[in-house]
């Protein structure tokens, strides 16, 4: 058995991140606060080019805040580590190693793989990859790909897992499938999730809280909390409800055209 990870505790103060772009500036996130619970399942969504994939660059440490901070479980955090795993929307498996190379090479990476082989059999198991070990990545379908990347995370039992729109390259049936076996493994390990999509039925069907950001320099416009039971029905009144606000609050939705009157 895989044992439940325990999640961390995200706080994002008064975060701002500029960066030059041919010479000039652009600041890509404007004051951008946010607490996210131990365990708590977040999607971010907004404008393409909004900075939400530079908010989840920040939370790994891959890059640091222009001002404010970003805290693990009230440390600070200055660098990448293991405790933040980050999911791409390509798997970006290495071409040359087998599915459990794949999965291990963090492990291998700071030393232990030795004594937690068993680790890695464990997390293909859990995200349904058994009998595939020895499979290369070009033997695989898109799903199948995605889901040794999120083993390949999850085998370092990171307290934050983020997800930059890990689902948006796959079929409509393999994208829902794939909803369905991120939410089983989240509820069984505990990890803090972060997940950033375009897709609004995504973001409401997953998520306890669906960040709504503005357009660039991004600041979170509306927090929206999903108060509906697991497992959620795609095609329920009030799930259409969840999915009308946030197209309103990103103004996706037309105005009603005027009426018109004869005389």
């Amino acid at each position: 058995m895989v044992t439940a990870a325990e999640g961390g505790h995200i706080a994002i103060d008064n975060v701002s991140h500029v960066f030059a772009d041919h010479g000039s500036e652009v600041v890509a996130l404007g004051s951008v606060n946010l607490d996210i619970r131990p365990g708590e399942f977040i999607s971010l969504i907004g404008p393409s080019g909004c900075g939400k994939s530079t908010l989840l660059r920040l939370v790994t440490g891959l890059d640091h805040p222009t001002s404010g901070e970003i805290r693990l479980d009230g440390e600070a955090i200055r660098d990448s580590h293991y405790s933040r795993g980050l999911v791409f929307q390509d798997p970006t498996l290495f071409p040359w190693k087998t599915i459990w190379s794949n999965v291990a090479t963090g492990l291998e990476a700071r030393g232990v793989l030795k004594e937690r082989r068993e680790e890695v059999d464990r997390f293909i198991e859990l995200v349904g990859l058994k009998g595939f070990e020895r499979s290369y990545p070009h033997q695989l379908s898109g799903g199948m790909a995605q889901r040794a990347a999120l083993a390949r995370a999850l085998v370092n039992h990171p307290k934050v897992l983020l997800l930059d729109e890990p689902l948006g390259a796959l079929d409509a049936f393999t994208r829902m499938n794939l909803q369905d076996e991120i939410l089983r493994i989240w509820q069984e390990r505990g990890t803090t999730m972060i997940f950033v999509t375009h897709d609004i039925d995504e973001a409401v069907y997953l998520s306890d809280r669906v960040v709504i950001m503005t357009p660039r320099p991004a600041q979170i416009k509306e927090v929206v909390r999903i108060d509906l039971p697991r497992p959620r029905a795609r095609n329920g009144g009030s799930f259409f409800e969840y999915r009308s606000r946030i197209l309103e609050s990103l103004q996706l939705v037309p105005e009603s055209p005027q009426p018109e009157y004869s005389l």
